[in-house]
């Protein structure tokens, strides 16, 4: 619904500004600095947005912004950042970084790589039950199934096995030189 809305939206004005924070932010503590160059941000969208009741909760700013403002913390925000503000039919005003680091674009188009393999899976799985099973598919099936069945067997034996025989180091670890060693009856699984 909301990517409706957006795509519902005209926009009005599309401008690229270079920001000053710097001057902004050094009126303030350091612990306040990257909320203060946040609110000058967005002070300063207002003013040249052209929005009239100077509402700073109409300038959305996007996540890859924030984060770049308060990338080195909150002590020392960016001093000056390229924006691109985006002015809608609906007076809210979108700000995003003209230019994302490169650590942001690789994260991006890993994303979009592993949604395309996982559609593409999914679009190999439906063309496979799809295919019609014949009586030749199922016989090998069933036979590739029991196969299956005797090595999970015999691997499970040779656990069993290897198991009796840690028990057995352990009990002749345990004991003493002048007592004989006790002896260990292994069972035989059978499946």
């Amino acid at each position: 619904m909301a990517d409706e809305k957006k795509n519902e939206r005209k926009i009005i004005i599309e401008r690229e500004y270079i920001v000053p924070l710097r001057k902004e932010w050094l009126k303030v503590p350091k612990y306040k600095r990257a909320k203060k160059a946040l609110r000058a941000l967005k002070e300063f969208m207002v003013q040249h947005m052209k929005i009239y009741d100077r509402d700073l909760r109409k300038i959305k700013v996007d996540i890859y912004l924030n984060n770049e403002i308060k990338f080195r913390g909150n002590r020392k925000p960016a001093a000056k950042i390229k924006v691109k503000a985006i002015k809608y039919d609906d007076g809210i005003v979108e700000l995003k970084l003209v230019t994302l680091p490169k650590h942001i674009e690789f994260e991006l188009a890993r994303k979009v790589r592993k949604e395309a393999e996982i559609m593409k899976k999914a679009g190999e799985k439906e063309t496979e039950k799809k295919e019609k099973v014949t009586p030749e598919t199922k016989k090998e099936e069933t036979t590739s199934e029991e196969k299956i069945e005797e090595k999970e067997k015999e691997t499970s034996s040779k656990e069993a096995e290897q198991q009796l025989d840690k028990a057995k180091a352990k009990e002749m670890k345990h004991s003493t030189g002048s007592q004989k060693e006790p002896e260990i009856k292994r069972k035989v699984l059978n499946r």
